[in-house]
């Protein structure tokens, strides 16, 4: 693996919608309403892959998963972090720490951020030390804070 080590930041935020399911770094989340997107809309995921995709140079998800593309409608984002970190581990490098924020007024995360972060440590292959998840509202401002979308920061380390 590469001795400099890199770092990746994304960004991803997604329209809540009824009639979808509610899925967070790969975890399913009991709510009345999912995210919307091409994908299964898994904001934690995408965040977390284009913050791989740019700390290795290789552009943005939108390249690498476009969303008027059939092929990729309802793909489980899990595939597309797997396409991220196998690009990384491509060019030389591993992920070797990651660091999330999810901002949502609802529903409330603190429950489930235990299983979110077990569950990216599991599909990154890292000890659970190594992955930080946090969530935040955005105390009634914006479309989070108006409960119409959640989104979410990630940054990646890779060595």
């Amino acid at each position: 693996m590469k001795t400099v080590p890199r770092v990746g930041f994304g960004y991803d935020i997604h329209r809540l919608s009824s009639g979808r399911l509610l899925v967070l770094g790969g975890v399913r989340i009991e709510s009345d309403r999912g995210l919307l997107g091409h994908s299964d809309g898994d904001a934690v995921l995408h965040a977390l892959s284009d913050a791989i995709f740019g700390a290795i140079g290789s552009g943005d998800i939108g390249e690498h998963f476009p969303d008027n593309d059939p092929q990729t409608e309802g793909l489980d984002s899990r595939v597309i972090l797997r396409t991220a970190v196998d690009e990384a581990r491509a060019a030389g490098y591993a992920v070797r720490s990651v660091d999330i924020t999810i901002l949502a007024e609802r529903p409330k995360l603190g429950p489930v951020k235990q299983e979110i972060r077990d569950s990216l440590a599991d599909l990154l292959g890292l000890p659970v030390e190594a992955v930080g998840v946090k969530a935040r509202t955005n105390e009634g401002l914006d479309a989070v804070g108006r409960r119409e979308a959640i989104a979410c920061h990630a940054v990646v380390v890779l060595a």
